[in-house]
């Protein structure tokens, strides 16, 4: 056997392990996104503000997402730039966060934990709360 085709057969062996190693990534992902539920939910969505004011929105929806959910709060307003990974939210009520001026950015939780998704595919459950705060670095 030649070096060339020694060299060919590693590299197709590679190839066909990377593809395999990408299918499982992505079976992994699917088995352990989040799973919207559905349905009707009461929840709280709580606003930080830059000045440590806090604003409690009981939120009634049929929402399966965060984003979905603070669409249809009623007094609360919220912007960002759009992503292909989706919204990222620089402010709300009004205030914006810069990060690139001073640190500073919304962080998104749900209950006491950082939310592990953005808010485009974090799920809202029945009962939880959902803070916004204005944080900085």
């Amino acid at each position: 056997m030649s070096q060339s085709t020694g060299s060919k057969k590693k590299a197709v062996i590679g190839i066909a392990a990377l593809a395999v190693l990408i299918a499982a990534v992505l079976i992994i992902y699917f088995v352990a996104r989040p799973k919207p539920v559905q349905g009707a939910k009461a929840l709280t969505i709580e606003v930080v503000d830059d000045q440590g004011k806090s604003t409690s929105y009981e939120v009634h929806t049929d929402a399966e997402y965060l984003r979905q959910a603070m669409e249809e709060t009623e007094g609360l307003t919220f912007s960002g730039a759009e992503s292909e990974y989706g919204m990222m939210v620089d402010t709300v009520n009004g205030v914006t966060a810069d990060y690139n001026t001073d640190g500073a950015y919304w962080a998104f939780y749900t209950g006491d934990s950082y939310c592990e998704y953005g808010i485009d595919s974090q799920p809202v459950t029945d009962g939880d709360t959902y803070r916004i705060v204005y944080t900085t670095e």
